[in-house]
């Protein structure tokens, strides 16, 4: 007698039916916004107007026919591999060494701004959440949610979110971050068409909100030099797909290794192993991105030896897995908010005033520094660090595009540069989104150390204005 599966089983079916919603989602979002104009000028991506279309189903088949249209657990699986997967193929992408000397200086600034972008919204976000700890019992530390789903997106949002509400007791922590990521694109789209708007009053914007643009594609848009044939024995695009999933295993591999030596009994660390546990699974995409580069790197000298003769990195390819993985994980992660939370008051206010002052602090802060660090393209920097300080940097380059749809400013170039000069300075707030849920002091000492390194970091980053010696 033989066991096994029916092939008309659910469980046969489920994921890839579930896969099929989000797609059609963003499919059916697309549609709306080439349909009705309004939309298109909206500026909201179409996996974002995706999520909500079908968030606001599942909630009608709840709310009428007590049924689901998908598992809330397979959606955050999704958000949360989504992200190291699309990190991972954005790491395996060949880049050219800069010779610009402003270029490298600016991808420094970048870098240092996007960091204070993360420490601004962790000191309001705190200041918040703390004050309604005293009023109301919220949460105290669900504040640092904010810079984890305006700054970093839905992955590291659900990551922590979930973090919170399984280690530390927040109730609903997982869709509160979900929430707060979903948000911010809201506040980037939002945020984006006022600042085009008023570059249009000022005579500096004359195109069209959502206008379709043209793209001038070359072969060498599609392909590089010396890289291996489109179809040899191994498609190219599975070549490209292999190494973004033998980079993630190789991640997995040392964080299971590091996992087994915090908690060899799997029964869940306790303490400073514990927090370390926690950041560990919590940051995996920055792992995934330092094993994509060393894997990259072994290709690299496997080809200096003459053992490798072709270049196996696509950029145009490893860009598309990387934005076909965001996609994912944006329409997904806004589509597994739990609307039940929404409920509760100690859920709905903190989330609202943290995702308005977020808003408003983040549109504030880079309209000041923009103008004064990148002066030669100082609207194009706004756009492109506002859509990715609140939403992705997919968001970014769908606000520098309405400006610079050719990309010719070092904008464009900042959003890809400035991230190991992000990693180096937003290490020490990183490492503090896993002390400050341990309890309400620790919080605080979180909030005043977040408060001390935006002022020296503002001081790095104004270096050139504040230490600029006087010529007169």
């Amino acid at each position: 007698m033989t066991t096994g599966i029916n092939l008309w089983d659910s469980g046969v079916w489920s994921f890839v039916v579930t896969l099929s919603l989000l797609f059609t989602a963003m499919i059916v979002a697309n549609t709306l916004q080439n349909l009705f104009p309004a939309l298109r000028k909206a500026l909201i991506p179409g996996s974002v107007l995706g999520g909500f279309l079908l968030l606001g189903l599942n909630g009608l088949c709840k709310e009428l026919f007590a049924f689901s249209l998908y598992s809330t657990e397979t959606l955050e699986i999704l958000t949360y591999h989504g992200l190291g997967l699309g990190f991972a193929a954005l790491a395996l992408r060949r880049h050219e060494k800069q010779k610009d000397g402003r270029t490298k200086s600016a991808a420094f600034d970048a870098g240092v701004t996007v960091v204070n972008g993360y420490l601004l919204q962790a000191v309001l976000g705190l200041l918040v959440t703390l004050s309604l700890y005293n009023a109301m019992g919220s949460f105290f530390a669900s504040g640092l949610l904010l810079p984890m789903g305006y700054g970093q997106g839905p992955g590291q949002a659900y990551s922590w979110g979930h973090n919170y509400e399984v280690t530390w007791g927040f109730q609903d922590g997982t869709s509160f971050g979900l929430a707060v990521a979903a948000m911010g694109f809201v506040s980037a789209s939002i945020g984006g068409v006022i600042y085009l708007n008023w570059l249009r009053k000022k005579g500096i914007f004359h195109g069209t909100l959502g206008a379709d643009v043209k793209e001038d594609l070359t072969l060498s848009t599609f392909t590089g030099h010396n890289e291996v044939p489109l179809s040899e024995s191994l498609d190219k695009f599975t070549i490209q797909l292999a190494l973004v999933f033998l980079s993630y295993a190789l991640a997995y591999l040392f964080m299971a290794g590091v996992n087994t030596l915090l908690d060899p009994a799997g029964t869940g660390a306790k303490g400073l192993a514990g927090t370390i546990q926690g950041m560990i699974w919590g940051f995996q995409f920055l792992f995934g991105s330092v094993f994509a580069m060393l894997v990259k790197a072994v290709m690299g000298v496997l080809k200096k030896k003459g053992i490798m003769t072709r270049e196996y990195t696509n950029n145009f390819l490893q860009n598309r897995i990387a934005g076909f993985m965001f996609d994912l994980m944006v329409v997904a992660s806004i589509a597994a908010i739990d609307l039940r939370a929404f409920r509760e008051a100690e859920f709905v206010l903190p989330l609202t005033m943290i995702c308005l002052l977020g808003a408003v602090g983040t549109f504030l802060y880079l309209k000041y520094i923009c103008k004064r660090v990148f002066p030669w393209y100082e609207h194009e920097a706004f756009l492109s660090l506002y859509g990715m300080q609140t939403g992705t940097a997919s968001t970014g380059v769908i606000l520098l595009r309405e400006l610079d749809p050719r990309f010719e400013t070092q904008a464009s170039d900042n959003l890809v540069y400035h991230m190991p000069w992000a990693i180096l300075f937003g290490a020490p707030m990183f490492l503090m989104v896993g002390i400050a849920p341990q309890d309400p002091g620790r919080a605080w000492v979180v909030l005043l150390l977040c408060a001390g390194l935006f002022v020296v970091f503002n001081i790095i980053l104004l270096r050139k204005s504040l230490f600029r010696k006087d010529k007169s």
